[in-house]
């Protein structure tokens, strides 16, 4: 299914080249001119609001204001000629995730916006309880693995990583998605830590070692289609 965008700008020669651009790149783009607009506009479909800051009537800042007290945590990149850096503090503040200075490249936003819904579907916990592929099964609230039925010891690190491959395949994930979800930004290690987890989570995985794909040059997958063993 393609990913839903609200554009809302209140100039229409951006918000053509912001649509146009972003259907290329395989987006389906609705626009809107105004926060209030926007507001009557937005719905649980939308993946991601790319907002402008300085329009007529409500702010950009003040409608990220107003989703986040109703709980509404679409992300949003502010789009906007104020980059100073209490501007940016202010923007940041008030619940964008990301801030894009006018006159901006295309590249950079494409760029910017496949990288924050990235990690928005890196960070949306999973719905599913358990998940079975195969004679392997893993039960999210016991947090247990079980290779024909027998279980298997896992560290925390090792059953977040596989869980989180889980989650999103067929989706591939470089060593850094993996970093940033599993350790976080916050704690410092080398992406070959994740080759090394890796690699001990697909030896206790024994057969199904093969589930765990590692897609060279890019990073890692859990290949759902697989039909048996690679040994």
């Amino acid at each position: 299914m393609k990913e839903r965008i609200l554009v809302v700008d209140d100039e229409k020669d951006i918000q053509a080249i912001l649509q146009y651009n972003l259907e290329k790149e395989g987006f389906v783009v609705d626009v809107a001119s105004s926060a209030e607009e926007a507001e009557n506009k937005l719905t649980n479909t939308h993946r991601l609001i790319l907002l402008d800051v300085m329009m007529e009537g409500i702010s950009g800042f003040t409608l990220a204001e107003r989703l986040r007290k109703k709980e509404n945590h679409v992300p949003i990149i502010f789009l906007t000629a104020k980059n100073s850096e209490n501007d940016v503090l202010t923007g940041f503040s008030s619940g964008g995730d990301d801030y894009i200075a006018k006159p901006f490249s295309m590249k950079e936003v494409v760029a910017r916006v496949k990288a924050l819904l990235r990690r928005a579907q890196l960070a949306t916990p999973p719905v599913e309880e358990s998940w079975s592929f195969q004679g392997l099964e893993i039960d999210l609230p016991t947090t247990r693995v079980t290779v024909d039925g027998n279980e298997v010891s896992l560290t925390k690190k090792e059953f977040e990583i596989l869980t989180l491959l889980v989650r999103v395949a067929p989706n591939v994930l470089t060593r850094v998605d993996i970093l940033d979800s599993v350790w976080g930004e916050h704690e410092y290690v080398l992406d070959r830590t994740v080759d090394v987890h890796i690699t001990r989570l697909r030896k206790k995985l024994g057969e199904y070692a093969h589930l765990i794909v590692n897609r060279s040059g890019f990073g890692y997958y859990f290949n759902v289609d697989a039909k048996g063993s690679d040994k």
